[in-house]
Parts: structure tokens; sequence; C-alpha cells
């Protein structure tokens, strides 16, 4: 089973301006994330695809594969699955693009489980407290006995109607790792219903009876949305000498 990963990346962004090309200690936010994604040794390709001359230009700079989106695209998962002409694989993980320090063991994993050959698609997610779980950009999930997704929210779910505290909640990690046939055709359904209220692409996968295996990881990832997270992750390179 031939597997890629795919990087959607998108000039633009809203609470910190072209964050994908920002520096981060002498690469950018880009570079950095396809190195390190490069760097786990989990993917026969990775690739990039973006929506602008400067994000391809940086990708090419470091040796990348980049594909230029020609479609204006919603989602990441759209994005990636235009690409899907020119990549050759069984196996396509969509990692964020602003998350520049990928973690080997935590993508070995969730490839991994597709040795099941029942599974169509999975996602990762990690343990938090209940304090954390009240945020709603913290998107919890819960599951079933098999581990697949019961059903994701920006609510803290399930609710502790007794107030016990003592409740781990599941926090969803953004990357998916899809079956080809599957991105394909979950990019051609309209959006559903829970979709639409709660912003969350991946219950259009639930809303048509397509289960989502969850693995766990211990990997936090620093995700760069805003100015401050930026210099966090600066701040993990300077310490780390990544």
């Amino acid at each position: 089973m031939k597997t890629a990963a795919l990087i959607p990346a998108r000039f633009a962004s809203s609470r910190l301006p072209q964050k994908l090309v920002q520096d981060l200690e002498g690469k950018s936010v880009i570079q950095r994330t396809y190195l390190s994604t490069l760097a786990t040794g989990v993917f026969d390709e990775v690739w990039v695809v973006c929506d602008h001359e400067l994000i391809e230009e940086q990708v090419l700079a470091v040796g990348g594969k980049v594909f230029r989106s020609q479609k204006e695209h919603e989602s990441g998962s759209d994005r990636i699955a235009e690409a899907l002409g020119r990549v050759d694989a069984d196996l396509i993980v969509n990692v964020q693009g602003d998350e520049p320090f990928q973690d080997a063991k935590s993508l070995q994993d969730l490839v991994a489980v597709f040795t099941d050959s029942s599974v169509k698609m999975a996602s990762l997610y990690f343990n938090i407290s209940p304090s954390e779980a009240v945020n709603p950009n913290a998107v919890k999930v819960v599951l079933d006995q098999n581990s697949d997704a019961l059903y994701f929210s920006r609510s803290p779910i399930p609710f502790d109607r007794e107030g016990s505290g003592d409740f781990s909640y599941k926090k969803h990690v953004g990357i998916y790792a899809y079956r080809r046939e599957l991105l394909l055709e979950f990019t051609t359904w309209p959006k559903g219903e829970l979709e639409q209220l709660e912003m969350l692409e991946q219950l259009r996968i639930l809303e048509h009876g397509v289960k989502i295996r969850m693995v766990e990881t211990s990997h936090q990832a620093i995700a760069i949305d805003t100015a401050e997270d930026l210099e966090r992750a600066r701040n993990f390179l300077r310490k780390n000498q990544v």
C-alpha cells in the first residue's frame, strides 16, 4: 500500500496574515512542516498542495514536491482531492500546513490501522482535562468500544452529569488519513446539517455512515494561528535546536 502525505497550504489567513510563509528560525512555517513530515520516514511521497506562488517557491527551494491548485476550495480535504490526479498513492494523509513539528510515532500509528481492511478513514486524539474541554476551539470526540468515533463536537462531550470532574476528555487532532477512494467520494458530498452547525467537516463522514478509526497520541503539536503561536514555535526551536 503506497502512502502519501499531502499538506494543504492556503496563503490567506485571518489571525496571522500569510502565516505559512512567516520566518521560523531561518525557514518558513511551510518549509518546516514539509521537512518535518518528510523526516518522519513514514511516507512514500510528501506533497504540498498550495494556492499561491510564494508558497510554491518556498517548497521548491527545499527540494519539495508541490501542486498548485487551479480551483478555489473551502477545505483542506477538497484541496488535496484536486491533487490526486498527480499523486499515485492508495493511502492519503492530510497533514496540517501550520503544524511545523510532526511526530513520527503518531503518524506511524495512524497509518498502521489501515492493515485492517475495514478501516476507510482514521484520525488522532489525545486526552485533556475537563477545564480544557470547555474551549470550543478544542474539538472533542467520543468513541465506541472499537475506537471508532461516535461524534465530534465543540461542546464538552460527554456531559458529566454528576460533576465528577475525573473524566479525561478526548481532543481531536486534525490530521486525517483516508483510503484514496473515500477521499475522492467524500469531497463530492454536500455539507450536512451537523457539519454546518458545528463547522466540522469530519461530521460529513459520520452523517454518511462511514466510521472514523481514532488513534491515541501523546504528541501535542504546536499549531500556528497567531503571532503568539509563532513566537512559541520559535522558542521551541531555540531550545531544541530542531
